[in-house]
């Protein structure tokens, strides 16, 4: 078994020799200071100002999607776009244990339940088989599909594209067609991801996107809403404003809804790092192939490439280990006490406290992926020439 030294080495000969690699860490030039210096000295630095609209604008046709909808961050995109899609309080929305906590958190804050599925072992996203069973198993009712294990309707379904890696997504949307139930994407961690020419977040009823410091390009913090309908985002737009009707000086508003806006400011310092989005991927690239190179000796290491007939981000950078948490937690302590800043997986949703009694789905790939995986650092700059 390869030795806690040698996988330390092994990312050194990769990332360098400074005293601490960050794990990602956003790469900010004098492009975004001026851009965030415009938008202040248009004192336009709230949610009024052309900086959302541009940067709405440019990530809808960087993705292909039809609109694009600004909010604070991924997760009030999420809740909205699954209140969008007809979800209902009490109903059960499907989503996959290996994802970070606010894709359950969303489906909570809609007033839904989350049900936990396993996850598909290449792809590291959510199971088209897992879902396929529990739909199987529902039944019909004049109100939606009831899920047998719950009794609760089941109002959407939303897979995650793991690291920035597509899952299958083609599969699941047809899947989900069949039984009339909607897909909502959480696309947070994979812009720039594609199957074949088309954009992660773009295949269900709505996509998500996030802009979190810590994703391939950042806001500081927001998100996005994707969608080709037009009704759809007049509705996202309406409600993430806090439902104010038009006019010149009256403060009316037709509905309860949201104070989720993006502001111009942050959209300012978006829209600077959207310009560079490209040469970001192509520096992701780059690095996911020395690390592929560097860990292709390994027999108890492996690189995790996109799947097959999709291209990733790779947003994160990952390796499965062989030994079980174990063997995971050694190789965390040495390369951490290195300053190499790596990580697991996050915690498995059916196992987080607020969500430990609910019922879910068996999950053993999710639980052998979260015993295995390490995340190494992914930052754009490390891999420049």
């Amino acid at each position: 078994m390869t030795s806690a030294p040698d996988f330390v080495r092994t990312i050194r000969g990769v990332v360098g020799d400074e005293p601490f690699v960050g794990l990602h860490i956003p790469d900010i030039t004098a492009a975004e200071k001026q851009k965030v210096y415009e938008c202040l000295d248009s004192t336009f630095v709230s949610s009024v100002g052309s900086f959302v609209g541009d940067f709405e604008r440019g990530i809808a046709e960087f993705t292909g999607a039809g609109y694009g909808i600004a909010v604070s961050n991924g997760t009030s995109a999420l809740q909205v776009a699954l209140e969008l899609a007809g979800v209902s309080a009490g109903d059960d929305v499907i989503v996959p244990t290996l994802s970070f906590i606010a894709t359950a958190n969303a489906v909570s804050h809609a007033g839904a339940q989350p049900y936990f599925v396993d996850s598909d072992e290449q792809s590291l996203g959510m199971s088209v088989e897992a879902v396929r069973q529990v739909l199987r198993d529902s039944r019909s009712t004049p109100d939606g599909l009831v899920n047998s294990a719950t009794g609760r309707r089941i109002g959407a379904i939303v897979p995650m594209h793991t690291l920035g890696h597509p899952m299958q997504i083609v599969e699941l949307v047809e899947l989900a067609d069949s039984y009339g139930v909607p897909v909502v994407e959480d696309a947070a961690e994979s812009l720039g991801s594609r199957v074949g020419s088309r954009h992660t977040g773009t295949f269900g009823t709505m996509g998500i996107l996030s802009f979190n410091g810590n994703k391939i390009i950042t806001t500081g913090g927001g998100g996005m809403i994707l969608t080709d309908d037009e009704e759809i985002a007049r509705r996202a737009r309406h409600l993430t404003t806090t439902a104010k009707q038009v006019h010149r000086w009256e403060f009316e508003h037709d509905e309860i809804a949201y104070n989720f806006r993006m502001p111009n400011l942050n959209a300012a310092l978006g829209l600077a790092q959207l310009e560079r989005l490209p040469d970001f991927l192509v520096a992701k690239r780059r690095l996911a192939e020395r690390y592929r190179q560097a860990f292709e000796s390994f027999d108890d290491a492996v690189f995790l490439a996109e799947p097959t007939g999709t291209q990733s981000n790779y947003w994160l950078c990952a390796v499965r280990t062989r030994g079980g948490r174990e063997r995971r937690d050694a190789l965390l302590e040495a390369t951490n006490d290195a300053g190499l800043q790596c990580r697991p997986f996050w915690n498995l949703l059916h196992l987080q406290t607020p969500y430990r009694n609910l019922p879910h789905a068996r999950t053993p790939v999710a639980e052998a992926l979260h015993d295995s995986v390490i995340c190494i650092p992914s930052s754009p700059a490390l891999a420049v020439a």
